[in-house]
């Protein structure tokens, strides 16, 4: 098969609609700081900032279940959040957003993670963050299960998405992976280094070139690197698949089969690259569970993260363009 036609297309996005994905991980809240920068601070050599504007958006967890939203698919939130304004105002984001909040736990103990980012002149200067990152307490995780366990007939695949926030610890992702053998529901994976190789026997595992180098300790610059590291992940992980994230040189797959694809970037121009991975890691879940084969759901997703690398802040993928521009470059695609 090469490329997508119009039919093709039309039938795996058509398949986005109704299908239901638990998304699993950290929660936060995304604060934009908006300015311009004209002068030097004259206390220390540092820029002053005129603040123009402030916002809040979904960040996380939050911001794939957005963008799963966007695609026109049902994500179901499974996560924490502190009993504070953050939380509160998160809570409101995800209203508005017609977000459900059900599968969200409040938990006292800690706070909301809270990212604020400062833009000037269109540029990210710096990021603060507010977070405890310690392990959640074993009754959350028995919350946590219960809550998957009641949705079993609803569901149709597991994203979980890990920050290294302390949502995740090995005693839950090891039942949560059980639980998805178990009940046959695809698992896609966006890791980080705490639980890297905690992840046995998903269906797809997508760390980001970093990652992937720091965890195994191998070079994953050229393809055929990326090809050999993907390859050791899928050994080491029994996992279906491994899809590397490479940044500027897009994506490597590689199948259990050994078998692999490259699919080279389709960034026009990088405003800011946050929120990349979040879009790929939702796209190309959707897409799988609408029926695509994992190239076709790989290559829709590679699409979905080079156009919201265009845009400067974390925003979702548009379905309709994001259909347009897929379809525009079916002919450079090979599977």
């Amino acid at each position: 098969m090469s490329g997508f036609n119009f039919d093709r297309l039309s039938q795996i996005f058509d398949g986005f609609k109704g299908k239901r994905v638990a998304v699993l991980g950290d929660l936060m809240l995304d604060r934009y700081v908006w300015g311009n920068v004209s002068r030097i601070s004259p206390e220390a050599p540092v820029p002053v900032l005129e603040v123009e504007s402030e916002s809040s958006r979904l960040g996380g967890a939050a911001n794939v279940a957005n963008n799963i939203r966007a695609l026109g698919a049902d994500p179901i939130l499974i996560g924490l959040v502190g009993d504070d304004e953050a939380g509160k105002q998160l809570g409101k984001i995800l209203d508005e957003s017609k977000l459900s909040a059900k599968g969200i736990i409040l938990d006292p103990s800690r706070p909301t993670t809270v990212k604020t980012r400062v833009i000037a002149h269109g540029q990210h200067v710096v990021r603060m963050d507010h977070e405890v990152r310690r392990d959640i307490e074993s009754k959350i995780v028995e919350k946590v299960l219960r809550l998957l366990e009641s949705m079993e007939t609803e569901i149709d695949a597991i994203l979980i998405e890990d920050y290294n926030k302390g949502m995740l610890t090995k005693s839950l992702l090891e039942q949560v992976i059980d639980f998805a053998g178990k009940s046959k529901k695809i698992v896609s994976v966006d890791p980080k280094q705490n639980n890297f190789f905690e992840y046995k026997r998903v269906t797809v595992f997508k760390p980001n070139r970093k990652e992937a180098e720091g965890a195994l300790g191998l070079a994953a610059g050229s393809d055929d690197e990326s090809v050999l590291a993907a390859k050791e992940l899928l050994k080491r992980l029994e996992c279906e698949y491994v899809l590397l994230t490479r940044g500027e040189k897009g994506m490597t797959l590689v199948e259990r089969d050994g078998t692999f694809a490259h699919f080279p970037t389709k960034a026009r121009k990088v405003a800011d690259v946050s929120g990349a991975g979040d879009t790929v890691i939702s796209t190309l879940t959707v897409a799988l569970v609408s029926g695509a084969s994992v190239k076709e759901a790989s290559a829709i997703a590679n699409h979905a993260g080079g156009i919201v690398c265009g845009e400067v802040g974390i925003i979702p993928v548009n379905k309709d363009r994001l259909f347009s521009e897929v379809l525009n470059d079916s002919k450079s695609l090979e599977f």
